[in-house]
Protein backbone atom coordinates (compact mmCIF):
# COMPACT_ATOMS: atom_id res chain seq x y z
CA UNK A 1 0.00 0.00 0.00
CA UNK A 2 1.08 3.33 -1.26
CA UNK A 3 1.95 5.72 1.47
CA UNK A 4 -0.15 8.98 1.43
CA UNK A 5 2.29 12.22 0.55
CA UNK A 6 2.21 14.54 2.74
CA UNK A 7 0.00 17.95 1.88
CA UNK A 8 2.20 20.84 1.88
CA UNK A 9 0.85 23.27 4.54
CA UNK A 10 -0.17 26.87 2.84
CA UNK A 11 2.70 29.40 4.41
CA UNK A 12 5.26 26.64 4.94
CA UNK A 13 8.19 25.60 2.75
CA UNK A 14 8.34 22.82 1.42
CA UNK A 15 12.65 22.73 1.20
CA UNK A 16 13.92 21.67 4.75
CA UNK A 17 15.56 24.56 6.53
CA UNK A 18 18.88 23.30 7.61
CA UNK A 19 20.33 22.00 10.85
CA UNK A 20 22.67 25.54 12.14
CA UNK A 21 25.83 24.87 12.18
CA UNK A 22 28.11 24.92 15.32
CA UNK A 23 31.36 26.63 14.76
CA UNK A 24 34.33 26.72 16.87
CA UNK A 25 35.70 29.64 18.78
CA UNK A 26 38.76 30.85 16.98
CA UNK A 27 41.61 31.55 18.94
CA UNK A 28 42.50 35.51 18.88
CA UNK A 29 46.06 35.63 18.15
CA UNK A 30 48.50 36.77 20.61
CA UNK A 31 49.48 40.37 21.08
CA UNK A 32 53.26 40.45 21.38
CA UNK A 33 54.57 43.51 23.16
CA UNK A 34 58.01 44.21 21.73
CA UNK A 35 60.82 44.25 24.08
CA UNK A 36 63.39 47.06 23.79
CA UNK A 37 66.61 46.51 22.52
CA UNK A 38 70.15 46.82 24.20
CA UNK A 39 70.17 50.45 22.97
CA UNK A 40 69.51 51.65 26.80
CA UNK A 41 72.82 49.65 27.76
CA UNK A 42 74.46 50.65 24.54
CA UNK A 43 73.80 54.01 25.77
CA UNK A 44 75.26 53.58 28.72
CA UNK A 45 78.06 51.71 27.60
CA UNK A 46 79.05 54.56 25.27
CA UNK A 47 78.70 57.08 27.96
CA UNK A 48 81.39 55.08 30.00
CA UNK A 49 83.66 55.31 26.89
CA UNK A 50 83.41 58.65 26.57
CA UNK A 51 84.12 58.85 30.51
CA UNK A 52 87.20 56.45 30.37
CA UNK A 53 88.30 58.34 27.88
CA UNK A 54 88.05 61.76 29.23
CA UNK A 55 89.73 60.29 32.45
CA UNK A 56 92.32 58.91 30.64
CA UNK A 57 93.06 62.23 29.13
CA UNK A 58 92.93 63.90 32.14
CA UNK A 59 95.47 61.43 33.29
CA UNK A 60 97.92 61.56 30.76
CA UNK A 61 97.87 65.24 30.82
CA UNK A 62 98.86 65.57 34.65
CA UNK A 63 101.51 63.09 33.60
CA UNK A 64 102.79 65.17 31.18
CA UNK A 65 102.71 68.24 33.18
CA UNK A 66 104.20 66.61 36.49
CA UNK A 67 107.15 64.86 33.83
CA UNK A 68 107.70 68.62 32.33
CA UNK A 69 107.81 70.00 36.54
CA UNK A 70 110.60 67.36 37.03
CA UNK A 71 112.54 67.63 34.13
CA UNK A 72 112.40 71.47 34.69
CA UNK A 73 113.59 71.20 38.35
CA UNK A 74 116.42 68.95 37.21
CA UNK A 75 117.44 71.15 34.53
CA UNK A 76 117.84 74.03 36.79
CA UNK A 77 118.77 72.16 39.69
CA UNK A 78 121.81 71.46 37.61
CA UNK A 79 122.26 74.63 36.52
CA UNK A 80 122.34 76.51 39.11
CA UNK A 81 125.00 73.86 40.95
CA UNK A 82 127.38 74.42 37.77
CA UNK A 83 127.11 78.35 38.62
CA UNK A 84 127.99 77.28 42.01
CA UNK A 85 131.04 74.89 40.77
CA UNK A 86 132.63 78.01 38.48
CA UNK A 87 132.80 80.32 41.64
CA UNK A 88 134.69 77.56 43.62
CA UNK A 89 136.43 77.32 40.91
CA UNK A 90 137.50 80.96 40.57
CA UNK A 91 137.90 80.78 44.47
CA UNK A 92 140.90 78.04 44.15
CA UNK A 93 142.61 80.60 42.18
CA UNK A 94 145.17 81.96 44.42
CA UNK A 95 145.78 78.69 45.87
CA UNK A 96 146.41 77.56 42.35
CA UNK A 97 148.87 80.40 41.92
CA UNK A 98 150.81 79.74 45.11
CA UNK A 99 151.49 76.04 44.28
CA UNK A 100 152.48 76.71 39.99
CA UNK A 101 155.50 75.19 39.12
CA UNK A 102 158.58 77.21 39.52
CA UNK A 103 160.51 75.85 37.10
CA UNK A 104 158.34 76.81 33.87
CA UNK A 105 157.36 80.61 35.56
CA UNK A 106 156.40 81.67 31.83
CA UNK A 107 154.25 78.36 31.03
CA UNK A 108 152.62 78.72 34.25
CA UNK A 109 151.61 82.40 33.68
CA UNK A 110 150.26 81.51 30.52
CA UNK A 111 148.18 78.39 31.89
CA UNK A 112 147.09 80.11 34.95
CA UNK A 113 145.57 83.18 33.15
CA UNK A 114 143.40 81.19 30.48
CA UNK A 115 142.34 79.17 32.99
CA UNK A 116 141.04 82.38 34.63
CA UNK A 117 140.01 83.70 31.61
CA UNK A 118 137.81 80.50 31.06
CA UNK A 119 136.47 81.04 34.65
CA UNK A 120 135.91 84.48 34.14
CA UNK A 121 133.87 83.99 31.30
CA UNK A 122 131.59 81.50 32.95
CA UNK A 123 130.81 83.68 35.78
CA UNK A 124 129.98 86.12 33.66
CA UNK A 125 127.44 83.86 31.75
CA UNK A 126 125.48 82.45 34.75
CA UNK A 127 125.49 86.06 36.44
CA UNK A 128 123.33 86.71 33.25
CA UNK A 129 121.48 83.19 33.65
CA UNK A 130 120.57 83.21 37.00
CA UNK A 131 118.88 86.48 36.70
CA UNK A 132 117.08 85.37 33.65
CA UNK A 133 115.98 82.67 35.83
CA UNK A 134 115.12 84.63 39.22
CA UNK A 135 115.47 87.78 40.79
CA UNK A 136 116.40 86.79 43.81
CA UNK A 137 118.74 83.93 42.65
CA UNK A 138 119.98 86.54 40.09
CA UNK A 139 120.76 88.96 42.63
CA UNK A 140 122.44 86.71 45.30
CA UNK A 141 124.54 85.05 42.75
CA UNK A 142 125.65 88.70 41.71
CA UNK A 143 126.84 89.71 45.18
CA UNK A 144 128.44 86.71 45.39
CA UNK A 145 130.71 86.77 42.47
CA UNK A 146 131.30 90.48 43.35
CA UNK A 147 132.20 89.83 46.54
CA UNK A 148 134.50 86.67 45.05
CA UNK A 149 136.35 88.94 42.44
CA UNK A 150 137.07 91.74 45.17
CA UNK A 151 138.27 88.75 47.85
CA UNK A 152 139.69 86.14 45.86
CA UNK A 153 141.07 88.46 43.00
CA UNK A 154 142.82 90.84 45.09
CA UNK A 155 144.08 87.07 46.93
CA UNK A 156 144.97 86.19 43.22
CA UNK A 157 147.15 89.86 42.68
CA UNK A 158 149.34 88.85 45.89
CA UNK A 159 149.71 85.55 44.97
CA UNK A 160 151.16 86.13 41.82
CA UNK A 161 154.04 88.52 43.81
CA UNK A 162 154.85 85.44 46.47
CA UNK A 163 157.29 83.36 45.14
CA UNK A 164 155.95 79.53 44.01
CA UNK A 165 155.83 77.02 46.05
CA UNK A 166 159.33 75.29 46.30
CA UNK A 167 158.46 71.90 48.86
CA UNK A 168 155.56 69.64 50.33
CA UNK A 169 155.50 71.57 53.16
CA UNK A 170 155.07 75.01 51.07
CA UNK A 171 151.94 73.48 49.68
CA UNK A 172 150.09 74.06 52.72
CA UNK A 173 148.73 77.37 52.86
CA UNK A 174 147.09 78.26 56.04
CA UNK A 175 144.52 81.33 56.47
CA UNK A 176 147.12 83.14 57.48
CA UNK A 177 148.46 83.41 53.29
CA UNK A 178 145.28 83.44 52.00
CA UNK A 179 141.95 83.89 53.71
CA UNK A 180 138.62 84.22 52.18
CA UNK A 181 136.32 83.54 54.98
CA UNK A 182 134.32 86.41 54.20
CA UNK A 183 133.03 84.88 50.92
CA UNK A 184 131.09 82.37 53.06
CA UNK A 185 127.84 84.37 53.72
CA UNK A 186 127.28 85.30 50.30
CA UNK A 187 128.10 81.23 49.32
CA UNK A 188 125.28 80.98 52.08
CA UNK A 189 122.88 83.17 50.63
CA UNK A 190 123.40 82.42 46.88
CA UNK A 191 122.73 78.48 48.01
CA UNK A 192 119.39 79.57 50.39
CA UNK A 193 118.55 81.78 47.56
CA UNK A 194 118.12 78.38 45.37
CA UNK A 195 116.42 76.53 47.91
CA UNK A 196 113.82 79.08 48.21
CA UNK A 197 113.29 78.87 44.41
CA UNK A 198 112.64 76.05 44.27
CA UNK A 199 109.75 75.54 47.43
CA UNK A 200 106.69 76.61 45.02
CA UNK A 201 107.18 73.62 42.57
CA UNK A 202 106.58 71.05 45.58
CA UNK A 203 103.82 72.45 46.03
CA UNK A 204 102.15 72.36 42.77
Amino acid sequence: MTAPIPTPVPGESSVPTPSPVTTAPTTSPAIVTPTPDNGGNADVFVSGAVIAAIVGAVINVALAQYKDRSEERARLRKTFAEAFEVAMQYKEFPYAIRRRRADQPEAERVRLSEEMRAVQAKLSYFVVWTEGESKAVGAAYSALVAQLRQVAGTACNEAWKEPAVQDDAGMNLSSTVINLSSLKPFEKAYVTAVRDHFKPFYRR
